[in-house]
């Protein structure tokens, strides 16, 4: 006797339940560790900071993603990359680490602890730290071009998200007009560009769609993270400009 035909939506389910078919294996290698900074044009000691970004973008087993913000805009120079997502970002994170008010420029590591952006050494002890820690992430991986599926795992209290960042990978170097640091160029790599929120996550397997892409020179990774400003449980990079989607 012949099978009826599965109807679309059946279709998608079973594509769905067959994506999520590894999750039970919940965990995959060590992630690199996630820098980020978050830095603003018009924030005279955040130059140091953005050369320190730009060298851990370099280092294999980091990925530096810089932020910049908008609240810095008022003193006389429009930051170029600045988008208010950002500064939400950031004051989760002040939140989260109680305090008083958000630093420019900060490096937060792994989601787990922060540091001044001028201050290298420090960066660097957190940063060194982060890498002999025992550390394992999620396994994730991206379905096609549309979707990422998220696998099984113990959720944070509080429960997590999942980001999508798309970021820029080239250097560049912008020349401040005006404003405290008018007549510098200050360098910038990895500046994000894009940042979305896919969804909530509460340990179990799930499939997120993606937006669609903008800037084909863009770079996206996708973010497991605790929820407002927690630590980072799991890293994806897609495969593009060298990199490689597994770690």
């Amino acid at each position: 006797m012949r099978k009826a035909a599965l109807p679309p939506l059946c279709l998608a389910l079973t594509g769905a339940a067959i994506a999520l078919s590894w999750a039970p294996a919940a965990w995959a290698a060590k992630p690199p560790v996630v820098v980020e900074l978050f830095t603003a044009q018009g924030c005279s000691s955040c130059g140091k900071a953005n050369q320190l970004a730009a060298d851990l973008a370099q280092r294999d087993g980091v990925l530096a993603l810089t932020y910049s913000v908008d609240y810095w805009d008022y003193l006389g120079w429009k930051d170029t990359f600045a988008k208010p997502a950002f500064a939400e970002r950031q004051r989760a994170y002040a939140k989260k680490f109680a305090l008083r008010d958000v630093p420019t420029p900060q490096m937060v590591v792994g989601g787990r602890v922060q540091a001044s952006g001028a201050k290298a050494e420090a960066v660097e002890d957190l940063v060194k730290s982060a890498e002999r820690a025992p550390a394992k992430t999620l396994d994730m991986r991206f379905v096609g071009k549309a979707r990422v599926a998220v696998g099984s795992g113990p959720a944070p209290r509080g429960g997590a998200d999942v980001w999508l960042v798309r970021y820029d990978p080239h250097q560049q170097d912008i020349a401040v007009k005006r404003g405290d640091n008018k007549g510098q160029t200050l360098v910038h790599r990895n500046v994000v560009r894009e940042l979305v929120r896919l969804g909530p996550w509460a340990g179990r397997p799930k499939l997120y769609r993606l937006p669609e892409g903008g800037d084909a020179d863009l770079e996206t990774v996708v973010l497991v993270q605790g929820a407002k400003g927690g630590r980072i449980l799991g890293v994806l990079e897609a495969a593009a400009h060298g990199r490689t989607a597994d770690h």
